[in-house]
C-alpha cells in the first residue's frame, strides 16, 4: 500500500495571537486552562498520522475532541494555525488558494452530516451540483446519474429531497460527492442525523460499496460501535490531541491508556470481533502422507484427542480422531484410507463471533477456520473463544 495522506504535528489554534498558545502548550497547560488564561481555544495539538490509499481511517472522539476540525483541515476548509497536510507528496498547507481549488475539485469530496441538498432541486441537479460549481457542462448529468446508480437512487432522479427518507438524501449527498471520482471521501458525522436501523444499513452499503470502489476515506464519528465496524484503523482522540491509533482489535485488546480502556470497556465484543480474530494456530496438523501411527503420536504428544489433515497448499481435507487411528493400528492399517472425517465445521475469516458462537457450542470438532480457497487458517475452540470474550485471550 502507498501513503495517500500524512498529517504532521498538526495544531490548530482559534483565537488573537494563537502563536501564544504553543508556549502554554508547552508548559503543559491543559486545553480549558488555556482557554481560562489566554481565550485560546486548542482544537488540534500535534496531530500526526498517515493514511494508506485505499484505507478507511476513522477518526473518533466526543464532542470537543477535535475530529471535526480535523477533517476540514484535511481539505483547508480550516487552515492550520502549524503543521502539514500532504496528499499525494504534496503538503496543501501551501498552497495557492488556485491549487486548492484544484486539489478539492480532482481529488477530494466531502459528504456533510446534514446531507446539505438544495430543497428546490432534484436528485439529480443536487447530485450533478458539484460538477455544476466546477463549470463540467452537459455531461455531468451523465455523471451524476451513474453516481446515483451506484447507491441505489435509479429511477429517483426526478425525484426532490423532501420526497426521499433520510437514507436516501444521505445517498445523494454521497452520489454528488462521488459523482467527480475522487480518491478520496472525507465524511463528517455522516450517518449520525439517521435513525438506528437506517444507520446500519447506511454502514453496511458503505462497506459494500468500498469493495467496488476502493476510496480513501476519513470518516468522522461520535460512535465506537460505528468506528470499529468501518474502520480498517481508528485514531481517537480527546482535547485536539491523538489518544490512541490501531486497527479495531488493537484498540479493544491493547488500550493504550486509562482514557481509551474506558471508552470501549461497554463494548459487545461479540459484534467487532471475528473469527480471525479469535482463531489459533491449527498445528499440529498432518499430511495425506502420513500414517495412523504419526497422526497418533502427535495426538498424544500434544493431548489432543483429533488432528486436522491438510492437502497440496494447505487445503483442509478433513480431521482425524485418535480412537480410529488407535483402531486402525490394531488392524494393521498403514494408510489413512477411510479414517478421514470431511464433514467438519468451517468457517470464513471475517464471519461475526456473534455468529460464530453457536456453530462453536454445538459443533463436536474445533471448528477450521479457511480461506476463500479451501486453505486451513486457523482453529477455534470453545474454551480459548470464551477467554478471550471474557478479556482473558490474547487478540491475534
Amino acid at each position: 500500500m502507498s501513503t495517500k495522506i500524512e498529517v504532521k504535528g498538526l495544531y490548530k489554534i482559534f483565537g488573537d495571537n494563537p502563536n501564544r498558545g504553543f508556549d502554554l502548550l508547552a508548559k503543559g497547560l491543559s486545553k480549558q486552562e488555556i482557554q481560562d488564561k489566554a481565550g485560546l481555544a486548542v482544537g488540534l495539538d500535534d496531530v500526526s498520522f498517515s493514511v494508506e490509499t485505499g484505507e478507511v481511517f476513522v477518526v473518533m472522539g466526543l464532542s470537543g475532541s477535535g475530529k471535526s476540525t480535523l477533517i476540514r483541515c484535511l481539505n483547508r476548509l480550516i487552515k492550520p494555525t502549524k503543521g502539514q497536510v500532504i496528499i499525494d507528496g504534496e503538503d496543501i498547507t501551501r498552497l495557492s488558494s488556485q491549487a486548492l481549488i484544484e486539489v478539492r475539485r480532482k481529488k477530494i469530496s466531502m459528504v456533510f452530516q446534514n446531507f446539505a441538498l438544495f430543497p428546490h432541486r432534484t436528485v439529480l441537479e443536487n447530485a450533478a451540483f458539484g460538477l455544476e460549481i466546477q463549470g463540467v457542462g452537459s455531461e455531468r448529468f451523465d455523471l451524476a446519474r451513474e453516481a446515483l446508480h451506484m447507491v441505489g437512487l435509479k429511477g429517483w432522479e426526478d425525484n426532490y429531497p423532501g420526497q426521499l427518507s433520510g437514507g436516501m438524501q444521505q445517498r445523494v449527498g454521497l452520489a454528488r460527492a462521488l459523482a467527480n471520482d475522487p480518491d478520496i471521501l472525507l465524511m463528517d458525522e455522516a450517518f449520525s442525523a439517521l435513525d438506528p436501523l437506517i444507520r446500519k444499513q447506511m454502514q453496511n452499503e458503505l462497506l459494500d460499496l468500498q469493495e467496488r470502489l476502493h476510496k480513501t476515506i476519513v470518516f468522522i464519528t461520535h460512535d465506537l460501535d460505528e468506528a470499529l465496524k468501518l474502520g480498517d484503523r481508528i485514531l481517537l482522540m480527546k482535547d485536539g490531541r491523538v489518544q490512541q491509533i490501531g486497527t479495531p482489535e488493537e484498540i479493544l485488546g491493547q488500550p493504550a491508556n486509562e482514557y481509551v480502556r474506558k471508552f470501549v470497556e461497554d463494548v459487545d465484543r461479540t459484534t467487532v470481533l471475528t473469527a480471525k480474530d479469535v482463531m489459533r494456530n491449527p498445528d499440529p496438523v498432518i499430511s495425506p502422507k502420513d500414517g495412523p501411527r504419526v497422526a497418533l503420536r502427535r495426538m498424544k504428544e500434544e493431548g489432543i484427542s483429533s488432528i486436522f489433515v491438510l492437502g497440496k497448499e494447505r487445503k483442509l481435507m478433513g480431521l482425524i480422531k485418535a480412537e480410529d487411528a488407535a483402531n486402525a493400528i490394531n488392524e494393521g492399517r498403514t494408510g489413512l484410507d477411510g479414517l478421514i472425517i470431511t464433514d467438519v465445521p468451517t468457517v470464513q475469516p471475517d464471519l461475526s463471533v456473534a455468529d460464530l458462537i453457536p456453530m462453536v457450542a454445538t459443533a463436536k470438532y474445533p471448528v477450521s477456520v479457511v480461506d476463500e480457497n479451501g486453505r486451513m487458517m486457523g482453529i477455534i475452540i470453545r474454551g480459548s473463544l470464551l477467554a478471550t470474550l471474557a478479556g482473558k485471550g490474547d487478540f491475534q
